[in-house]
Formats: structure tokens, C-alpha cells, sequence
């Protein structure tokens, strides 16, 4: 067994055909498909259970509903693949994916991680689509990190990961935007991870999900998440960093929260930033983060 594909379920009884036909229909044949219930009110369950008998390769776990990290790492616990990756219930992949994918596995077996192409908020206006290059990066994760603009996408679902990584690595239950808490902790466990523009991961836009729907409580998990990460100098950048800052201020916006610490940054790396940022990061330099959102929080107000 090669591959196992992680697929959690709830409330998708309207698309959840559709994501697991675009990965059955496939010419990749060597992989077990495991659709963890997460305790879905609707259809789901049903559904689930016939799909398992149309196809041996789909398992199918139905457990107490526990969220999105809790299901995924329901299937973590039994999978058999050499390898792991993770789909949305209500997403698709394209046709020959995961050919292309594992084939290029086949032949690097000392690649840990890969990252593909994924159309992001498929089907609305705000679809755009991620295309890394052709990279590999071995020891060096902060590279991959910050040249890549990896903690921009930390997507779980278009990486295809080998199992080991895992051994002592789950997603935070309790947590939203838990893939930004995990990834990071991959990293450090991997050797060699590679980008590639071969296939393609379709992230259909959710009017529901916690992205369009984040608060300041969704927003402060996602925000201590990177604060943690940027514990870790080898992750840390300037350019990062005011990415960060960006969150801080939409939460201090929302709550009045301020988790993100002000760090010391020279002038000649604020000056490779654009403008908006170059104020920003200035600001912090000569007062504090506490400062800067005051004053964009006023500017706000006014406008």
C-alpha cells in the first residue's frame, strides 16, 4: 500500500460523491480511501457506507463528532500508506493527480514532503491559482519556508507527506486553522521536501467554512499559531513577520488582543518591503506593535 487518502466528513452529504469520484475515477490505483464521519447529522453516514461497497479501497470509520483536526487524525491512527495525504470533502483533484504524483515519489524516494498546484477558492471570484515551481529544498526548511512563502499556503491537502513524519505529530483538537499549528512541525521532522507544477488540487469556495467565516476568536488561534512559529529563529523573516503583523491587526481590530511581541528589524530589510508595510514595520521599529494598532485602528475608524 502506497498511499492512504484522509477524508473527513461532515455535513458535505451534496459534494461528497463528488470528491471521492474525482479520486476513484483516477488512473492511480494503489491507495486506501478512509472517509472519517465525523459524526454527520445528515446523509453522510449512508453515503460513506455505500461507497464502501462499490469500492474495497474506501474505509469508512464513523466516529462521535469532534472537528476537523480530531477526524483527520482518526485516519492518521489507522492509516497503511507509505505515504499520506488529505482531502476536504466538498474539493477534487484532477484527472491523473495522483499519477503524477506518485510517479515522481517513485523516483525521488528521498523526498519527505510534495507540494502541488491548487486552485484556490475554486468557483468564486476570489479564485486564483497556486502554481509552485519546480524546487527541491533538502536540509534547509526555513528556505523552503521563506522563499517559497510556504506559511502563506500551509494547506494540509495539496502535500502528499510521508507516514512517518507523523509518528508524533497530530493535528491540535479544539483549533481552527489547524493546518498552520501542523505543518510547521512536519518541517522539522522532514530531510528533503519538493514544489512541483505537476498536477492540481481544486479548493472550492465554502460561503460556510471557518475561512470566510473566521472572527477574532479564529483569528487569535490563527494568530498565536504563527507567534509560536516565529519562536523558531530559523523561521523568522522580516517579510514573515509583517505577515504576521497583518493578523495582529485584524484581531486587535475585533478583540483589542495583542499576542505578537515587537522585534528588532534594520531598516535595510524594512526597505525591501512595500510601502503599506515599510509604515508599518517602522512604526513598530521606533514605539511597538501595541502602537501601530492603535493608530491603524484609528485611521480605520476615520475612514
Amino acid at each position: 500500500m502506497e498511499l492512504s487518502i484522509i477524508i473527513p466528513v461532515f455535513r458535505v452529504e451534496k459534494t461528497l460523491r463528488r470528491c471521492v469520484d474525482s479520486i476513484t475515477s483516477q488512473s492511480y490505483t494503489d491507495y486506501e480511501i478512509i472517509l472519517v464521519d465525523d459524526g454527520s447529522p445528515d446523509s453522510c453516514g449512508k453515503i460513506c457506507d455505500e461507497l464502501s461497497k462499490e469500492d474495497r479501497r474506501i474505509k469508512v470509520i464513523h466516529r462521535a463528532n469532534g472537528g476537523l483536526s480530531a477526524a483527520r487524525n482518526t485516519g492518521i491512527d489507522i492509516a497503511r500508506g507509505k505515504y499520506i495525504t488529505f482531502a476536504d470533502s466538498d474539493d477534487t483533484m484532477a484527472p491523473e493527480t495522483l499519477k503524477d504524483l506518485m510517479e515522481i515519489l517513485g523516483k525521488h524516494p528521498e523526498y519527505d514532503i510534495i507540494e502541488y498546484p491548487a486552485v484556490i477558492f475554486y468557483g468564486s471570484p476570489e479564485e486564483r491559482v497556486l502554481m509552485p515551481k519546480e524546487r527541491v529544498y533538502t536540509n534547509d526548511m526555513s528556505r523552503y519556508w521563506h522563499e517559497n512563502e510556504a506559511y502563506t499556503h500551509t494547506y494540509a491537502w495539496n502535500k502528499i507527506y510521508r507516514r512517518r513524519l507523523f509518528v508524533d505529530v497530530r493535528f491540535p483538537e479544539g483549533k481552527v486553522f489547524e493546518d498552520v499549528w501542523t505543518f510547521p512541525m512536519l518541517l522539522d521532522r522532514a530531510t528533503t521536501i519538493a514544489t512541483t507544477n505537476r498536477g492540481m488540487y481544486f479548493y472550492y469556495a465554502n460561503a460556510g467554512g471557518i475561512t470566510s467565516n473566521a472572527g477574532g476568536r479564529e483569528l487569535g488561534m490563527l494568530l498565536e499559531a504563527h507567534t509560536k512559529i516565529l519562536e523558531n529563529r530559523r523561521l523568522f523573516s522580516v517579510k514573515y513577520y509583517m505577515h504576521v503583523v497583518n493578523i495582529q491587526l485584524d484581531v486587535y481590530n475585533l478583540t483589542g488582543n495583542i499576542l505578537l511581541s515587537r522585534r528588532d528589524m534594520g531598516i535595510k530589510e524594512l526597505a525591501g518591503l512595500k510601502p503599506a508595510m515599510f509604515l508599518k514595520g517602522l512604526i513598530i521599529k521606533v514605539s511597538d506593535v501595541r502602537t501601530l494598532c492603535r493608530i491603524h485602528k484609528t485611521i480605520r475608524n476615520l475612514l
